[in-house]
């Protein structure tokens, strides 16, 4: 049971990359996910989340990415994406998700503003992303 990672590698400012989220062992349509990140000497901060609800599940991001990052899942790959467009030098990070069920229950509506440390299903290794100027 894990989930894993993938995608992150070198981009130029402006460019595009997709992350990718893979589960193994367990069903992730039933789980809300989370993409996380965290630059070198700073804590792990939210960017977005979906949920675990109907096919496609509804997105949430933060101010920092809204309108740059599109979160989508296919069943069928039991994988989450994390679509990253309009790169910039500060979304250079080590990218993570997360995994966590029941977290819609236990928090409500505004379960995607849980933090990192109330995600404790799976965490995925994390993958970098670096953006160069």
């Amino acid at each position: 049971v894990q989930l894993q990672a993938s995608g992150g590698g070198l981009v130029q400012s402006g460019g595009s990359l997709r992350v990718a989220c893979v589960a193994s062992g367990f069903d992730l349509e039933h789980y809300a996910v989370g993409w996380f990140r965290q630059a070198p000497g700073k804590e792990r901060k939210g960017l977005s989340y979906i949920s675990s609800d109907s096919d496609t599940g509804t997105g949430y991001y933060e101010d920092s990415v809204k309108g740059r990052f599109t979160i989508s899942r296919d069943n069928a790959k039991n994988t989450v994406y994390l679509q990253m467009n309009g790169l910039k030098s500060e979304d250079t990070a080590v990218y993570y998700c997360a995994a966590e069920p029941g977290i819609e229950r236990r928090y409500g509506r505004t379960w995607y503003k849980a933090p990192p440390a109330l995600w404790v299903g799976y965490w995925g290794q994390g993958t970098l992303v670096t953006v160069s100027s």
